[in-house]
């Protein structure tokens, strides 16, 4: 079995093992087989089997390192995805948006945002616009799914090759991977962050459309200069909307993104203008644009354009109180952050002229108390101009500037400016400068500019064309100015809606945000008084009530002195009407009425009208010791002059949300049946009035009617100059520590005070006539400028009645002096007989609830007015035979009435009208009569003669039932609308009443105790 199988021999394993055994040799008998020429095919073997063991290696590396790769890639991906954000909150993008106030004309008057921002939705973004961010940002951001991968691997290999070079790691993040960053995580530099950043990309893109992802980054990228968004940053920067933006604009936005601060266009000009350039030529690249217009764009220049003053209104201290209404009622979240649209109440027109009068009166009165030194002293040197360069603005200066002084001389200083130009101020505008003392008194007069001026002073001054004698100045001649140290407040408003239409609440709110026309609680002084006769009226009282002006004393109750108030000027005028006590202004007629009827009467109707809320019942508080607002003392006079109407001030119209619903509105009256109906030009529809009525519509004229004879004879002569209807009120506290005027027009009530904010004495000449009277009476020469003279509107039931202006009775033959219009409610005219003086009483304390003295006999008057007729004209009594020409009626004659048959009463037939009383006897009816009575017929009892010239009616009569009158004919021709406005003083001109000669009647005397009530 052994020859069966072959010899054992040795292998080799192993080519290069030196200890290998050798071949056997072969057995004798048999010889080795030749072999051909060739290669070894061992070494054949060999080669090919080194090769497949190298890939094989590599293979397997690769996979270990994939496997373990992956595994390491899902462990982070399954650690970074912990904690993610939840990136559907993007479908419910809400982002801070501003929140826009509008002025009255639409004009904007401020924004609130903790970022700038206008939200616009992608469909409404240009193209242009989108085509320059793609091309800055992310040219591949229609096509890749939400990172770029060969970006990210460049990116790597750059940090890699920048490491321990203490560089910044550049990013390669897509537009998504940005909006991730923006919205959903943090600006922190670390691989952590880039990893979460790629992961909620990829889930973003596949949540939202490419469009949404855009939209949500062009309205959230912060662009510099604290705007956010493309629409904000294009407004702040252009001053243009998208829509306007060039092509060199919009590139500019896209070049903002990666570092908006080192592209200013102001700080860093050509870097901003090379990073411009860069993108245009991106743009190219994609063929976003031509080359024509990538040249035309390079070509622009790039300048900043801050938007357009005539595009804002400034009014500051009303735009602070806007915000503040609205923080209070939507919050502060909803202000600065969800986008409100306000339209407020100001009238920029109305706002200019308020501020102008003001800072006017300001300036005026300031100059009067003397120079109180420079803004600052400076050592002068040759670099004067640099110092001048150094300044911190100073927006309270408003049109004037700094300027140093560099010399002064007896004739002039001269003084350098800011632009290194010089100038100089003449000694005739120095003049006024006199030093200020510590008592507040003024120094000696100016002789030479070295009085006021010296070299360093740092100074404000305004340039000047003409002096005072309107001669021209040489070029380049200022004037000194000083920043007013009074200050004060002014409101006007809109008396039958209650809107604000104007604020100033000091000299600037740069300077001073304390708002005095809101915030700063004064003492009214004898503005108040017009509350305390309108508690009397109500009361029972007529403008013709006497009562007495004399000195008195108080006893104020046991351990106090007693109290001696005095008027203005220390003079007394003893009996004298209502009337007379308000336009002149009586302290102590005011005291003996508000002591007759009782305080509590008085506190109520200040706290009916808003004036004051729980006021102190003491009689101090009747000539304005009190304290109130400007704002609330104009909203009173508002409710007066609207026939008594209940208003409430308002700053806002209305208030959308940042999707356009109406959230709050002033106005709400409701308008059924408005909604869906188109406009064609039809009347807009009438909306009932449901105001409350807080005032007797008479009683309220009846007040109208009284001041509007503080302006015409009294206080307020000065408004006077306006030459239309206007009305109002004077107020000096004591020691003019505050000086008032407050007033209206028919349709513009408006009021201010000046004062000191730490209160003391503005003078011993100063008062409301004086002072703040010229300042009212500048706004409203600028207000009322293209406005017709409207009259005042006199309500239904009136009665007109001819009376002596001294005495308050019915005009008699023979009477002497001013003869007027009075208002009298029914049943309260003058009948002829003496009227009781009103005296007051010592014996009251201030707090007293009750009168001493009652004018009026309650129960007779109340018959009276009972018995008459309840017609809603208004009658004009004592009415001469020259008649207007309009329709009249035959009125039922009420007791008392018959005895002056020639009384006219209204009618409301069409047109509405004023009516004659028929003769003495004549039995009522109520047949209409179109003809006036015949040329020459003159009644019975008729006061004057045909010949004579009725007295004008007062401007309010052209109000009645808001119908002009005609003109009624005059001996020498007929009277002009202006006679009809003008007061009856021969003073001021305009027809006078012809002396008729007649039996004189005995005046009203005072009962022979008349003294009660005085020491």
């Amino acid at each position: 079995m052994t020859d069966d199988f072959p010899p054992l021999r040795a292998v080799r394993l192993d080519d290069d093992a030196g200890d290998a055994l050798p071949p056997p040799p072969l057995p004798p008998e048999e010889s080795a087989p030749k072999r051909k020429r060739g290669r070894d095919p061992r070494k054949k073997r060999r080669g090919g089997f080194r090769l497949p063991w190298v890939v094989s290696f590599l293979l397997s590396v690769i996979f270990v390192g994939g496997t373990v790769a992956a595994i390491g890639g899902w462990v982070a991906y399954l650690h970074y995805s912990e904690g993610l954000p939840d990136y559907y909150q993007l479908a419910s993008y809400d982002p801070p948006v501003v929140s826009r106030v509008y002025a009255g004309d639409g004009r904007l008057l401020a924004e609130y945002a903790v970022e700038n921002r206008v939200f616009v939705p992608i469909t409404a973004i240009p193209k242009r616009v989108i085509n320059a961010f793609l091309s800055a940002e992310d040219k591949s951001f229609y096509t890749h799914p939400g990172i770029d991968v060969p970006s990210m691997l460049k990116a790597a290999w750059v940090n890699l090759l920048n490491y321990g070079r203490d560089r910044r790691p550049i990013g390669a993040s897509t537009i998504t991977q940005q909006v991730t960053k923006n919205f959903l995580l943090s600006n922190e530099v670390s691989y952590g962050r880039k990893v979460k950043e790629a992961i909620l990309a990829l889930r973003i893109e596949k949540a939202f459309s490419k469009d949404r992802i855009l939209e949500l980054y062009l309205n959230q990228i912060y662009l510099g200069s604290g705007n956010y968004g493309v629409a904000a940053a294009s407004i702040n920067y252009f001053n243009k909307s998208l829509n306007e933006l060039t092509i060199g604009e919009a590139a500019y936005l896209a070049s903002l993104p990666k570092a908006p601060n080192n592209y200013n266009i102001k700080r860093n000009h050509e870097a901003a203008l090379d990073r411009r350039n860069w993108v245009i030529d991106r743009m190219l690249e994609n063929g976003a644009v031509t080359a024509e217009e990538a040249t035309a764009a390079k070509a622009e220049p790039l300048d900043q354009r801050d938007r357009a003053e005539t595009e804002r209104v400034t009014a500051d201290y009303f735009a602070e109180e806007v915000r503040r209404e609205l923080a209070q009622r939507f919050g502060e979240d909803a202000l600065y952050k969800k986008g409100l649209s306000v339209r407020s109440t100001v009238n920029p027109e109305l706002q200019a002229d308020a501020d102008n009068a003001l800072r006017k009166g300001l300036v005026s009165y300031d100059r009067t108390r003397g120079y109180r030194g420079p803004l600052q002293h400076i050592e002068l040197t040759d670099t004067w101009k640099d110092e001048l360069a150094k300044l911190p603005p100073m927006p309270w200066l408003y049109q004037w500037q700094a300027a140093i002084v560099l010399a002064a001389d007896k004739e002039a200083a001269k003084i350098g400016l800011k632009d290194g130009s010089e100038a100089s101020i003449p000694l005739a505008e120095l003049t006024w400068a006199r030093k200020q003392m510590p008592d507040f008194s003024r120094g000696p007069q100016i002789k030479s500019a070295e009085d006021v001026l010296k070299p360093g002073d740092i100074v404000a001054v305004e340039p000047v064309e003409k002096d005072k004698d309107d001669k021209a100045y040489p070029a380049n001649t200022y004037a000194l100015r000083q920043v007013p140290e009074v200050s004060g407040a002014f409101v006007a408003m809109d008396p039958h809606t209650g809107r604000v239409l104007a604020m100033s609440g000091g000299w600037n709110y740069q300077q001073s945000e304390f708002n005095r026309a809101t915030q700063a609680m004064r003492q009214p002084g004898s503005s108040f008084k017009p509350i305390v006769y309108l508690a009397a009226l109500e009361s029972g009282f007529t403008p013709s009530t006497v009562i007495l002006d004399a000195p008195m004393v108080i006893d104020q109750g046991p351990g106090l002195p007693p109290w001696r108030p005095e008027n203005f000027k220390q003079e007394y005028f003893g009996p004298a009407t209502l009337r007379v006590g308000l336009e002149n202004s009586r302290n102590l007629m005011t005291i003996r009425v508000a002591q007759t009827i009782g305080m509590a009467k008085v506190a109520e109707m200040a706290g009916r009208l808003g004036v004051m809320d729980n006021m102190q019942q003491t009689l101090a508080m009747s000539i304005g010791a009190g304290e109130t607002t400007v704002l609330r003392m104009v909203s009173a006079y508002s409710m007066i002059v609207n026939g008594g109407k209940k208003i409430e001030p308002t700053f806002i119209d209305r208030v959308q949300d940042g999707q356009g619903w109406t959230i709050y509105r002033h106005d709400q009256r409701k308008c059924d049946g408005c909604a869906g109906i188109p406009y064609d030009g039809q009347p807009p529809p009438q909306l009932p009035d449901e105001r409350p009525q807080v005032l007797d519509p008479m009683v309220a004229y009846q007040m109208v009617s009284l001041m509007e004879g503080v302006v015409r004879r009294g206080t307020g002569s000065a408004v006077s100059k306006v030459g239309k209807p206007l009305a109002g009120k004077t107020g000096t506290t004591n020691d003019g520590r505050d000086v008032w005027f407050v007033g209206f027009s028919p349709d513009l009530a408006a009021g201010l005070y000046l004062g000191f904010d730490q209160p003391r004495t503005l003078g011993e000449k100063a008062t409301g006539g004086t002072i703040p009277a010229p300042i009212f009476r500048d706004f409203m020469l600028a207000a009322l400028k293209d406005k017709p003279a409207t009259p005042f509107r006199v309500p239904p039931g009136i009665r007109l009645v001819r009376v002596n202006y001294k005495t308050g009775q019915r005009v008699q033959p023979g009477d002497e002096g001013r003869i007027i219009w009075e208002a009298f409610r029914p049943g309260t005219e003058p009948n002829g007989m003496p009227m009781q003086i009103v005296e007051g009483d010592n014996s009251y304390s201030q707090d007293a609830g009750y009168g001493s003295v009652i004018p009026l006999d309650s129960q007779v008057q109340q018959q009276a007015t009972d018995s008459l007729p309840q017609d809603t004209g208004t009658s004009i009594l004592d009415m001469p035979a020259q008649a207007p020409q309009v329709t009249w009626q035959q009125p039922t004659y009420a007791p008392g009435e018959g005895s002056n048959p020639a009384d006219y009463h209204p009618t409301n037939v069409a047109p509405p009208g004023v009516g004659v009383a028929p003769p003495a006897g004549a039995a009522p009816s109520s047949e209409i009569i179109t003809q006036p009575p015949a040329d020459g017929a003159v009644a019975p009892n008729q006061v004057g003669q045909i010949g004579s010239a009725p007295p004008p009616l007062p401007s309010t009569v052209d109000g009645l039932q808001n119908q002009p009158m005609t003109s009624t004919p005059a001996p020498g021709g007929e009277l002009s609308r202006e006679d009809l406005v003008r007061p009856l003083d021969p003073n001021l001109g305009g027809p006078q009443p012809a002396p008729v000669p007649a039996a004189q009647q005995p005046a009203p005397t005072a009962p022979s105790d008349s003294s009660q009530g005085l020491y």
